[in-house]
């Protein structure tokens, strides 16, 4: 009895860390940055670049400390997830924040460990990164307008790791960091609407609480507009292979996501355009094979 009340106990606490450190999101990213090195920015062959050591290196060193980012997010976020993810919160309260930090602190120390094998840039890069995603977490993220800037951009940093290591900086690379970077930041601007409540308890000025939720959609609205200009860019200039079918996946889901937002007025609805904008993400990340099929 004793034995499965302890074991019980570890699994809540393994689900309770899977859940904090969003091992989905973790994991999307190294499919990112893996379809982006075979497909985008190596001239290498396929296999070559699955066994690149120092590719893996560098991989393991962005999603560990993403990780941490993960982490330390949580740990300053404890009392506004009380109110704007209740059932997260519980799940994510079964390791005390003790453990939490200890495991913040190894973290690091294996991307600083781990970096070292690469390069001293590498271990200047992650250690850059690594402040700036606790700088993020402890201070800018309550900051209007900057805290959703820093975010996007800190998502977007681990293909700059990918990009400095083929020091390969083409322009198609640049276009589709930027069209992503937009996709995030309007999944920020679109992520404080479903928080309002919490954003406001505890003082974080976000948009929606200094400005209002009408103010708030229009900033979303002007935002995805930007992200379908910068679609039909990518679908004139860019349209490798069969990509162009995210292209237009991607438009119509925006499309949908702004007449979703005219009458979204509570957080469900604003969960669902969260989702959206998740999808597509997602999509845009396992479209990469598409570079390279052709009729």
């Amino acid at each position: 009895m004793f034995t499965n009340t302890k074991q019980r106990s570890i699994l809540f606490k393994f689900l309770s860390i899977f859940s904090v450190v969003r091992v989905y999101n973790v994991l999307l990213i190294v499919f990112a940055q893996y379809l982006t090195s075979v497909f985008i920015l190596s001239d290498k062959s396929y296999f070559d670049v699955l066994f690149d050591i120092h590719l893996l290196l560098i991989i393991c060193c962005s999603t560990l400390s993403i990780a941490s980012g993960y982490i330390i997010n949580d740990f300053y976020d404890r009392e506004k997830d009380i109110i704007n993810k209740p059932v997260k919160y519980k799940i994510d309260d079964v390791v005390n924040n003790s453990t939490k930090l200890r495991f913040y602190f190894f973290l690091n120390f294996v991307v600083v460990l781990i970096s070292s094998f690469i390069s001293i840039r590498s271990v200047l890069f992650f250690s850059v990164y690594i402040f700036f995603l606790w700088l993020y977490s402890h201070k800018l993220k309550k900051i209007l307008f900057i805290g959703n800037l820093f975010s996007s951009l800190l998502a977007i940093t681990p293909f700059f790791a990918i990009m400095l290591y083929y020091r390969n900086i083409d322009l198609i690379i640049i276009v589709y960091a930027f069209f992503l970077f937009f996709i995030i930041l309007l999944k920020e601007f679109t992520k404080d609407l479903k928080n309002l409540t919490g954003d406001f308890s505890n003082n974080y000025k976000t948009i929606p609480v200094i400005f209002g939720e009408g103010f708030s959609k229009t900033i979303i609205s002007l935002t995805a507009i930007i992200n379908i200009i910068l679609l039909f860019n990518l679908y004139i200039n860019f349209s490798f292979g069969l990509m162009f079918i995210f292209y237009i996946v991607a438009l119509i889901l925006l499309i949908i996501f702004l007449i979703k937002l005219k009458t979204a007025i509570n957080k469900s609805d604003y969960l669902l355009l969260y989702n959206i904008l998740r999808l597509i993400i997602v999509i845009g990340v396992f479209s990469i094979f598409l570079i390279n099929i052709n009729f």
